[in-house]
């Protein structure tokens, strides 16, 4: 009789797509997400809320760092284009829109 598929069960990946950085950066976000909903609530004694704050720092420096590491590879995939596709941050000055 055929086993029924459990959750654990990995589905095949589509082989051009990169195997570990969706998941890692989903994994991240979900945590530091946790951390911050558990700061919020303001219930944690002191020490644990210390604990969990630099556990959150840790994330968003990992976080902010993978995500400049996938901007990089999307530049580059964007590089054979005849036209430059560069990213808009918030904050950066365009001199462009003050003429």
């Amino acid at each position: 009789m055929p086993r029924a598929k459990t959750p654990s069960t990995k589905e095949p990946r589509d082989a051009a797509a990169p195997a570990s950085e969706p998941v890692a950066i989903d994994g991240v976000l979900r945590d530091l997400e946790r951390v911050v909903q558990e700061l919020e609530a303001g219930e944690l004694p002191l020490e644990a809320a210390l604990t969990r704050f630099e556990e959150g720092v840790r994330l968003a420096r990992q976080g902010g760092k993978m995500l400049d590491e996938l901007e990089q590879r999307v530049e580059v995939l964007l590089a054979d284009r005849d036209e430059a596709v560069p990213f808009h941050r918030p904050g950066d000055d365009d001199d462009d829109d003050a003429l």
